[in-house]
């Protein structure tokens, strides 16, 4: 039988990825397209150069409530295990490739804390605890935050977590990582040693 509402729930989940907030709120508020302004990404960060720090929580907030939102939905259908997986990439490809947008989107970072946050309280807690880890040595937020997402698998498999999930997390890391690959290239550039 057709998973009728397995692939319903993953349309949502795209649905509300697309939905970008940081490029509506710069072009309603300050009449400008976010793609022409710093960095040309849809995120906080770049929103801020536009809207100063306002911008910058409310389109933070709002990337955080997608991932949320995704999760929250797939559970309530009652999705299997890997369904539910499909929906978290789902609002994080729909965030990083929206449709509408020609596919320029944002990184992924806030909607994936979204999902992260809506998948357990060690999920999350073993990203920040690995973040400052690496923080406190080099300083930079985006290498601290994407080697905090990217060890989490294997730092799960380390608590016995269910395969699903260590399988979930790893594609979710793979996914925010590729959307990092022109920074991470910059960096290794600028940085070889």
């Amino acid at each position: 039988m057709f998973p009728v509402t397995e692939w319903l729930v993953i349309a949502a989940a795209y649905g509300i990825g697309c939905l970008t907030a940081g490029y509506y709120l710069v072009r309603f508020l300050a009449k400008k397209d976010i793609h022409e302004i710093g960095s040309g990404n849809v995120g906080a960060r770049n929103v801020s150069r536009v809207l100063g720090s306002p911008g910058f929580i409310a389109t933070l907030v709002i990337d955080l409530l997608k991932g949320m939102a995704a999760v929250w939905i797939a559970q309530s259908f009652g999705v299997g295990p890997y369904w539910l997986i499909a929906a978290y990439l789902a609002v994080i490809a729909g965030h990083i490739w929206p449709v509408q947008l020609r596919f320029r989107g944002g990184k992924g970072i806030a909607t994936a804390i979204g999902v992260m946050l809506m998948l357990g309280p060690l999920t999350m807690g073993l990203v920040i605890i690995q973040f400052l880890c690496i923080y406190v040595v080099n300083r930079s937020f985006t290498i601290s935050g994407l080697f905090g997402i990217a060890v989490t698998p294997f730092t799960l498999l380390i608590f016995g977590q269910p395969v699903a999930h260590v399988v979930g997390i790893a594609a979710l890391a793979v996914l925010v990582c590729y959307s990092h690959r022109e920074n991470l290239a910059a960096r290794l550039k600028k940085n070889p040693s």
